[in-house]
């Protein structure tokens, strides 16, 4: 079998790592070589324990373009663009880039959520990865949005895991803030609504309801729970009816028929649906782990639709699930 020649460009943190662990087991992926300028000089192993026995590369500082058929950058945001311009790939190399740089797809990049872009994705050389937020809420109101039924403000509430902070210390991600508490940021204005909406005008072009989401802070360290709702007058018969044909063809993407907790999704690459109605409105829950639906599992969904590969090669992983 073909393996196709892949490097990462800021494997240190979080993301990086979570890249590593599912490139290392991918069946159609060679790893030539990781890179991290803190890290220079330093095993794979060193930085990522569990990767003992997994990897044996040696983190490097320096950017080799040739040869390379794929590249996962997982720079901090709003470094990429410059990086890419002091490095360019040959017009050939596939570039999954997981920062908010090209979100917008411009500089020729497709946003890379598939259960909307799947097919765009699979002819795209440049691919913009989705923030771990934005694809919980997008996945949690797409059917929605798509089938017009947001006639007026839609109401969101998200909690995430630690590690959606990244893996740089900080006062909000320390144990003893996060550790018995919860708390609120960036309240009605996170940066991943831009990127919500885009999406959800391509949806349905008439959509212009204005989204209130309130983001939390969780004493846990990974995993996104999210919960929506708006007006409606159907049944919840007509709602899951269309839930499930907008995500007949999705291979992470799962409508739940019973309640679901946010366990089933972690450690895994799915986002799991649960909808109801109450008091005249459709309440939607979404699950998924910000780490890999939210970021790395989704960069190498999109890896394994680029290269017309098994959609799930690399993917099948296993819950957490207690």
């Amino acid at each position: 079998m073909t393996k196709i020649k892949t490097a990462v460009i800021g494997a240190a943190g979080y993301t990086g790592g979570e890249l590593l662990r599912i490139l290392v087991h991918h069946p159609n992926c060679e790893l030539v070589y990781v890179h991290s300028n803190s890290q220079k000089g330093k095993k794979v192993e060193e930085v990522h324990p569990d990767l003992i026995g997994d990897c044996d590369l040696i983190f490097t500082d320096e950017v080799s373009t040739s040869g390379i058929e794929a590249v996962f950058l997982g720079l901090p945001h709003g470094q990429t663009k410059a990086f890419l311009e002091e490095n360019p790939f040959p017009e050939s190399t596939v570039i999954i880039d997981l920062s908010t740089d090209f979100r917008d797809e411009s500089n020729g990049f497709i946003y890379g959520l598939p259960e909307v872009n799947a097919e765009k994705i699979k002819s795209a050389k440049k691919i913009a990865n989705p923030g771990c937020f934005a694809t919980g809420i997008q996945l949690a109101l797409a059917p929605a949005i798509a089938a017009g039924l947001a006639k007026d403000a839609i109401h969101i509430t998200g909690i995430t895991g630690s590690t959606g902070a990244g893996k740089k210390l900080a006062e909000t991600s320390h144990f003893s803030y996060r550790s018995s508490n919860m708390s609120v940021y960036k309240l009605f204005t996170h940066q991943h609504l831009k990127e919500i909406g885009q999406t959800f005008r391509q949806l349905n072009a008439d959509f212009d309801s204005q989204m209130l989401f309130t983001p939390y802070r969780g004493n846990f360290p990974r995993g996104i729970w999210v919960t929506a709702y708006l007006p409606f007058e159907g049944t919840i018969e007509e709602a899951r009816k269309i839930y499930q044909e907008f995500y007949q063809d999705a291979v992470f993407t799962h409508v739940s028929d019973q309640d679901i907790d946010m366990k089933q999704a972690v450690n895994t690459n799915k986002c799991i649906v649960f909808i109801q109605k109450e008091a005249g409105q459709l309440v939607i829950y979404s699950a998924i782990d910000n780490l890999l639906k939210g970021a790395s599992g989704q960069a190498v969904h999109n890896f394994n639709l680029a290269f017309g590969l098994e959609e799930k090669a690399g993917l099948n992983l296993k819950s957490i699930a207690f």
